[in-house]
């Protein structure tokens, strides 16, 4: 853990310019503690277009990028195959690290990365920010002021037809280090840890709808690519505390059933809304009532880069940022061990655990100048 540096706005430089910058950049360059300086890609035109249309000061390559002085956080946007890679590099060159999920796409990737930062005195954030929004901290505090009683169990669902049918360039999704487990699971698994705290097992069946996909929209629709992993996840996942949760990730179901999250306990049921946004409502079921009662959400609900924002005042201050790498690496562990057990057919033990992150302040405001 670094101590406590500096003053005033914390300078943050962004490496990737493709379609996930956009929700960052209209974000961070409203957070007045957030100072974006430099949007860095290998195609040197797209992170000009992004610099310019975010107002950012400057643009370029990465190593002009990591060389500057100005920037103390770098925001790795990444494909998922390089984030390890890319991550060590910005920790080489002294500073912290905001990485998109997953962290890495094997444990020794991530344990290497984060042994990396300590060892620097530097510090490893991840994806996603979603949980940190005002939706599921709602639920959060719902969950710990006792609402459903001693929390038992969850039921989460991501079933969709998958990304082809929309994204211009899908193939990454469909590729190693993504699938419906590693692209969005990491957001439910996140959630659940936030809840429920480590995991501890897991077991789990996969399978694959199509060896190819056809890209649905943008220039090169009606092109195919191949499919290199599986479409469908289905896990049991154990809990160090006694709890358990049913999870489904899927490319592969015509009826999209998409953020569905229930949180079941002693006293009631909690539906929690979608992981994969920053706002919702909850709505709580409890035994013998008609209808449930509904729990308005409350807090921030600005979209990705808050975790970038809640990392630089950690630095700032000297306290633990929430969406850390010892979670996002815990998230990654559990990830791992559902394509295990699912290619094994085997249950498979987590070795790794976490502390559960401190909840976010209702008033936590990311407008507000505290720096």
């Amino acid at each position: 853990m670094t101590a406590a540096s500096g003053s005033g706005p914390v300078g943050v430089g962004i490496i990737g310019a493709g379609n996930i910058s956009t929700q960052y950049l209209e974000n961070m360059t409203k957070f007045p503690d957030l100072s974006v300086e430099f949007v860095a890609d290998i195609a040197l035109d797209r992170a000009s277009a992004q610099a310019e249309a975010f107002g950012v000061p400057a643009s370029g390559s990465v190593e002009e990028l990591l060389a500057r002085d100005d920037i103390e956080i770098v925001v790795n946007l990444t494909i998922p195959a390089v984030h390890a890679e890319v991550g060590r590099q910005i920790i080489a060159a002294g500073k912290h690290v905001w990485s998109e999920k997953p962290l890495a796409l094997d444990h020794a990737s991530g344990a290497a990365l984060l042994a990396a930062a300590d060892a620097a005195g530097l510090r490893v954030a991840c994806a996603p920010d979603t949980v940190l929004g005002a939706g599921i901290q709602t639920a959060l505090r719902s969950i710990a002021r006792g609402d459903i009683g001693t929390p038992l169990s969850a039921t989460t669902m991501f079933h969709v037809p998958g990304p082809n049918a929309w994204h211009p360039n899908p193939e990454f999704l469909f590729a190693k280090g993504a699938g419906p487990l590693f692209d969005m699971g990491p957001y439910y698994a996140t959630m659940l840890v936030h809840a429920f705290g480590s995991a501890s097992t897991v077991q789990a069946v996969a399978s694959t709808s199509h060896t190819t996909r056809t890209i649905g929209s943008g220039p090169r629709a009606g092109q195919q690519f191949p499919v290199e992993v599986p479409t469908h996840h289905a896990a049991l996942i154990g809990f160090a505390g006694g709890q358990s949760a049913q999870s489904t990730f899927s490319f592969q179901h015509a009826l999209p059933r998409a953020g569905f999250v229930e949180i079941n306990g002693t006293d009631g049921t909690l539906v929690v809304p979608d992981p994969n946004g920053f706002d919702g409502d909850s709505e709580l079921w409890t035994f013998g009532a008609d209808a449930p009662r509904t729990i308005p959400a409350v807090g921030s609900t600005y979209g990705r880069g808050s975790g970038v924002l809640d990392l630089a005042r950690a630095i700032r201050s000297g306290g633990t940022e929430r969406a850390s790498g010892a979670v996002a690496a815990h998230v990654l562990d559990v990830l791992l061990a559902i394509s295990e057990a699912a290619d094994t057919g085997t249950r498979v033990d987590i070795a790794s655990s976490v502390t559960k992150p401190e909840p976010v302040p209702e008033d936590w405001d990311p407008a507000e100048a505290t720096l």
